[in-house]
């Protein structure tokens, strides 16, 4: 890698006081280090705040800002609300690449190297990030969720700068994550996961909502995205023999059917969604597409 890309890091969090030391730590020790980091303590109940605060202390490259706790957790919009008040204090800054990281990850001391490499090796990558695993009783096991290939974790996402400026900002509500991506591969660029560079996610995700709501909340984020309804009906039948049995399909279906009848608001952006669902179509119909 030629000379070290300035990237900065902003990281949300709310009650992370089990895990937030080992992200920290995990920057911290990086080779190549971010040039600025903006922890936003998102109205944490717990030691987070004191944590983070304690730990980067004399640290002069991370700054921690805290807010108010809202009294709730807000699914997809709180997170983006929390990233965009880090975001505007690196707004103006000549950085090259943008990274919205967890606080509830682990990884190796060269992961940010790594990965700024392969940006440098593909001009076209908009966006990217490693692969995150979790642990399942002892063994090391990687959370793919059945992603699609253009899919990268809301968990650990790296923007390339000129990518980031043509599909910011962040949409505030559940299916952000692909919304990001779906933007940027209508623009040309390419969004992967680099599937060899592996990140420990210490708390399993969606466990703040349990299973069932979980995939009923990821259901109502592809209504919100755009999803077209048969292809969503296939990824609903696709699920149905996945352990629970139709627990995870009938989710994921009842949370899609609940925007319609809610009438929820779905992404403006129709240029986006007539894309998506392009996408979609040739995926059922097995030509090419950003599915595969």
């Amino acid at each position: 890698m030629k000379g070290n890309p300035k990237y900065v890091v902003v990281t949300p969090v709310r009650d992370e006081a089990l895990h937030i030391e080992k992200t920290m730590a995990s920057v911290i020790r990086q080779t190549v280090r971010p040039w600025r980091w903006v922890i936003v303590n998102d109205g944490s109940t717990d030691a987070t705040g004191a944590i983070v605060d304690a730990t980067s202390a004399g640290i002069d490259w991370i700054k921690v800002v805290h807010l108010e706790d809202r009294g709730y957790r807000a699914a997809g919009g709180g997170v983006i609300r929390a990233f965009n008040i880090g975001y505007s204090d690196v707004d103006d800054d000549d950085w090259e690449f943008l990274v919205k990281l967890d606080g509830d990850l682990s990884f190796e001391p060269d992961y940010f190297q790594k990965c700024l490499a392969r940006f440098e090796a593909d001009a076209n990558l908009g966006i990217g990030g490693g692969a995150v695993y979790q642990v399942v009783s002892g063994v090391l096991k990687v959370d793919s969720g059945g992603d699609p290939p253009f899919h990268v974790r809301g968990a650990t996402k790296i923007y390339r700068r000129a990518c980031w400026q043509m599909i910011a900002p962040l949409v505030p509500a559940p299916g952000w994550d692909t919304i990001d991506e779906v933007r940027a591969n209508f623009h040309g660029w390419t969004t992967r996961t680099f599937s060899d560079l592996k990140l420990v996610q210490h708390k399993p995700t969606g466990s703040a909502d349990g299973n069932w709501r979980n995939a009923y909340k990821n259901g109502r984020a592809n209504y919100i995205t755009g999803y077209h309804p048969v292809f969503m009906l296939a990824k609903c039948i696709k699920r149905a023999a996945e352990e629970p049995i139709l627990v995870q399909s009938a989710a994921l279906f009842a949370g899609f059917c609940s925007g319609y009848l809610a009438r929820l608001p779905r992404l403006a952006d129709q240029e986006t969604i007539r894309y998506l669902r392009g996408q979609q179509i040739r995926r059922l119909l097995l030509r090419p597409s950003i599915y595969g």
